[in-house]
């Protein structure tokens, strides 16, 4: 094989209804289309495209399972504000997904929790502060020892919900399965769960009298045990 023919990307393999499918994005997208707006009928779309209805009706089918249309009495097709977590939340379930799929999403955490901060800084009250202290004093001996998962649930809930960031939110309930379950694995691996040197308290300590890079620098330190795993394997 020349360089020529390496360079050239091979044609996928695409049926009718994926080709309606990408047309009708493109369409949507070149028309401006909003949230609200009504859509074309299924046969005139087929004639438009120079396909069966048929075909439409799957490639429809298609975007309504993403949340894209939805069809309302008197109205028709219209498009809809997608949810962009809905697919995701069906699926992310521990006992169906590999293993390098739930080690990517909890690395995902790991990141998304160091990043925090910024938002945290701009939106967090001192309710929030007293709410995340009562936390942290139900924690056994005060100091985060022995770990555990319910502490840990409790209190980086919070933060997300802190962010005011309803996305956010729901990305922390949806990885909730899959923290649980990777900590399971790494108590099973070495014994125990590690806890940072930077406790939940020492977090809230933060946020009442330091920066945004400090709380950054503290999450990191807290999260330590999982990144020092990471870096092993």
């Amino acid at each position: 094989m020349n360089d020529l023919t390496q360079d050239i990307a091979p044609i996928p393999a695409l049926t009718m209804a994926d080709v309606v499918e990408l047309r009708l994005r493109e369409y949507l997208k070149k028309k401006s289309f909003r949230p609200g707006d009504a859509l074309p009928k299924e046969q005139e779309l087929a004639d438009a495209l120079g396909v069966s209805r048929n075909v439409v009706r799957e490639a429809l089918s298609r975007l309504r399972m993403l949340g894209m249309i939805d069809t309302k009495k008197k109205r028709g097709m219209i498009l809809t504000q997608p949810d962009i977590l809905g697919s995701f939340e069906r699926v992310l379930d521990p006992l169906i997904l590999g293993q390098n799929t739930l080690q990517d999403i909890f690395e995902l955490r790991l990141v998304l929790e160091m990043g925090l901060a910024d938002l945290l800084y701009v939106r967090k009250t001192d309710k929030d502060i007293e709410e995340l202290e009562a936390i942290v004093n139900e924690e056994v001996h005060q100091i985060q020892k022995p770990f555990r998962v319910e502490h840990e649930i409790a209190f980086h809930g919070k933060l997300y919900q802190m962010t005011g960031n309803e996305t956010f939110l729901r990305f922390q309930s949806m990885l909730l399965p899959v923290f649980e379950y990777v900590v399971d694995f790494e108590i099973k691996a070495s014994g125990n769960a590690k806890v940072g040197k930077v406790t939940h308290r020492d977090l809230v300590q933060i946020l009442r009298t330091g920066s945004a890079e400090d709380f950054r620098q503290g999450m990191k330190e807290h999260l330590s045990p999982h990144f020092e795993r990471l870096a092993k394997s």
